[in-house]
């Protein structure tokens, strides 16, 4: 995510010159910073939305910082109208902070004569009526995205900012979950740890289209902790805080 990185400090730095220029009495005004998101499922897009709200509330980007997250049924309605009043609504619950709406594409699933199209058109307006007063983030999955932009011509020239979500390496996963493990207090035998790594990377060798990334490894973890339960309910003994703790490959042993 060095783009990302590097993006947040444009923005910081930006921020903080116009503060010099306003201060000599230059002009200066604040920039449109909406963004597109375009990555495969469980590669942190939503995370790293919900941390910009708070980034940015604190470099005074945002007034509130507070961060919204919609779905096509939070926009689209079911007559003629009513698809306006409720983006509407929903864009000045944002006012001052993110409008995050994930698989942005649903809103053109349903062709010319679905509701999605209004919402689209909504969203565009208020983007330019208050472009600096909230920034909206729409994301998904990067060929249905493409897809999405292509049926909308201009729609991706008005998100100034876009991002990649490359999907995770192998050696990231193993990190990913050993800090999801030590945040939960459990911790790996030795064996464990080679065990969960050979799951991730066979997981990763098939390269199936629906490879949720992180969220695969949380769901192996999960998994792992009941497992991990079941084997310490059959003995009827005291526990250790160490048992408790431990998580060994036949925790991991997660075939039905």
């Amino acid at each position: 995510m060095e783009k990302l990185k590097k993006t947040i400090k444009e923005i910081y730095a930006n921020v903080h010159i116009s503060g010099k220029r306003e201060a000599a009495g230059l002009k200066q005004e604040k920039q449109v910073l909406h963004m597109l998101f375009e990555g495969n499922p469980g590669t942190g897009k939503t995370t790293v939305a919900r941390k910009l709200a708070s980034v940015f509330h604190d470099m005074n980007v945002l007034d509130k910082g507070h961060f919204i997250e919609a779905e096509r049924a939070d926009l689209v309605g079911e007559y003629i109208g009513h698809t306006a009043q409720k983006t509407r609504a929903l864009v000045q619950r944002a006012m001052g902070g993110i409008l995050f709406i994930d698989e942005a594409y649903s809103l053109a699933r349903g062709g010319e004569k679905d509701f999605g199209k209004e919402a689209i058109d909504t969203l565009v307006k208020h983007m330019e009526d208050a472009s600096n007063r909230f920034i909206l983030i729409l994301a998904g999955y990067p060929r249905e995205m493409g897809h999405f932009m292509s049926l909308n011509p201009g729609l991706r020239s008005r998100f100034p900012i876009q991002l990649e979500f490359p999907d995770y390496k192998s050696e990231q996963l193993m990190d990913i979950a050993k800090g999801m493990f030590a945040e939960k207090e459990y911790q790996l035998t030795k064996e464990a740890e080679w065990k969960l790594k050979e799951i991730i990377v066979q997981q990763k060798a098939k390269r199936t289209a629906d490879f949720s990334n992180a969220r695969f490894v949380r769901n192996v973890i999960e998994k792992a902790i009941r497992m991990q339960a079941v084997r310490l309910v059959r003995h009827d003994h005291h526990l250790s805080t160490e048992e408790l703790m431990k998580v060994t490959v036949a925790d991991l042993n997660q075939e039905e």
